[in-house]
């Protein structure tokens, strides 16, 4: 137990003390919850796709289904545009062609940007539960803005990271543990929403529970999940203090 509260504290970046702090400080509420943001605030993967395949074939590269779920979906820019483009180019380079491809995703999501169903309503419940909530996402922090904004969501949440918040992406574990530092609970008081694979085993990995969101995979392509819905309509607090126990 021990070696593994170790493990944790190393790869949030804090020390065995401030771990024990952060953990002391919300012992009256049972759990926060942590939200990934493309397919979990904003079912946005198909415009992505859209914009992915337009974006690629205007550079000579073309895309599968599998690809795109197996290289890119859940990632960030800067971890899966080597994949695809080469790992010759500089840091500048990749940074013109992030900043192309997610210009063509905003201007193509604007006019459909909506909520995935039931959220809205869940967000006002677990704000008036008094409960901690933060987004975590592998998005460039324009795309974060531009989704909550949009959405009307920005209110619920006091802390939001993203692609700049961490230096190694899904699945490693980063972004989870230090979202969970932010919000002064231990990752397994932390109840995740995802929708990528590479989300599931980031969460897994931070110790946390997970929600798995079938906008981008089915129910059955989840491994390790601890709960799987289709949106947030019909979920309730009981159902997380459940799962939480």
């Amino acid at each position: 137990m021990f070696e593994k509260i170790q493990h944790q504290v190393s790869l949030a970046g804090t020390s065995l003390i401030n771990y024990l702090v952060m953990i002391s400080k919300n012992l009256n509420q049972p759990f926060a919850i942590i939200f990934d943001m493309d397919g979990v605030i904003v079912d946005s993967n198909p415009t992505h796709t859209v914009a992915l395949r337009k974006f690629c074939e205007m550079h000579g590269h073309y895309l599968t289904d599998e690809e795109l779920k197996l290289k890119v979906y859940g990632r960030a820019n800067k971890d899966w545009l080597p994949d695809i483009f080469g790992d010759q180019m500089t840091p500048t380079d990749y940074k013109k062609l992030a900043d192309e491809k997610e210009a063509l995703f905003r201007k193509l999501f604007e006019p459909i940007i909506q909520p995935l169903n039931g959220l809205i309503h869940f967000l006002e419940s677990l704000k008036k539960n008094g409960v901690s909530m933060a987004v975590a996402s592998s998005a460039p922090p324009e795309n974060v803005v531009f989704t909550l904004e949009k959405t009307g969501t920005k209110k619920y949440f006091n802390i939001m990271l993203d692609e700049t918040s961490f230096s190694r992406g899904k699945p490693d574990p980063e972004i989870y543990l230090k979202t969970a530092s932010l919000l002064n609970f231990a990752p397994e008081k932390c109840i995740v929403f995802e929708d990528s694979i590479a989300g599931v085993e980031a969460a897994r990995k931070a110790g946390c529970k997970v929600i798995g969101i079938t906008t981008t995979h089915t129910k059955k392509e989840f491994i390790g999940t601890d709960l799987v819905i289709n949106n947030f309509e019909g979920l309730g607090i009981q159902k997380l203090v459940k799962l939480n126990c």
